[in-house]
């Protein structure tokens, strides 16, 4: 079993996706927040590419709408994109399904539908995301949102703890030099990553956007172990 990060969605004709695991990260914020919704209730989550997509669903199925663009939330939906949203308790989000689309995260998602299993990793889900390519016994590939197309500190430093976590568990990580070089970047950074992302551009455009929080928050690790948003054809439910 092999690990591979692809950095960016841009990149991702250049790979292989049949018969591999896809891991699709976005930590600042939509691969975040999609699992602070299936912890909080949600029953399922439909990742729309368009605007227009997702808002269609919520006046089709009455669902709860989840938007943003460059960071911002989107006008007219339920939410924008930050995990504080199914938390704050100013909408009900139990047993509920969620539609949601993101500047990233959720393209990532949709470009990536022909592994032959996705799933959605965030440092909050680190362990499940270990565990399930394990149990699934198949090469993996981490797919990092990045920024319109762009390299992003984050995501590939997930790639690279995702890494370390399945090394010693049977995957090979030296034949690829993108998961090498996660991989020393998480070295690097660890055990204070979150120091070591506070001079990067996604935690400096949220810092604008006074939303500081959501990045404490998205660097936890393991608070939803037993959260993995699995694709199940159509939608994320919780596997």
């Amino acid at each position: 079993m092999k690990l591979d990060v692809c950095f960016s969605p841009d990149l991702l004709p250049l790979y292989d996706l049949r018969g591999r695991v896809a891991v699709i990260v976005d930590v600042l914020r939509a691969t975040s927040t999609i699992v602070t919704a299936l912890a909080q209730g949600v029953t399922e989550v439909f990742p729309t590419a368009t605007l227009e997509e997702c808002a269609a669903l919520g006046r089709d199925t009455g669902c709860i709408t989840a938007a943003e663009r460059d960071g911002i939330a989107a006008a007219g939906f339920d939410l924008g994109n930050s995990p504080f949203g199914f938390l704050d308790g100013k909408i009900a989000v139990q047993g509920r399904a969620l539609a949601i689309s993101t500047t990233n995260g959720t393209m990532a998602l949709r470009r990536s539908l022909a592994a032959e299993a996705i799933v959605c990793g965030a440092f909050l889900n680190l362990s499940a995301v270990a565990d399930f390519c394990v149990a699934q016994g198949r090469d993996v590939l981490v797919v990092c949102a990045g920024w319109k197309g762009s390299f992003c500190l984050e995501d590939s430093l997930f790639g690279g703890a995702l890494a370390e976590c399945l090394a010693p568990r049977g995957f090979d990580i030296t034949s690829s030099d993108a998961a090498l070089a996660a991989l020393h970047l998480w070295q690097d950074a660890h055990p204070t990553w979150p120091e070591y992302l506070l001079q990067s551009a996604a935690v400096r455009r949220l810092n604008a956007l006074e939303a500081h929080d959501d990045f404490t928050f998205c660097m936890k690790v393991d608070t939803h172990p037993e959260i993995l948003p699995l694709w199940d054809g159509e939608k994320l439910v919780k596997g």
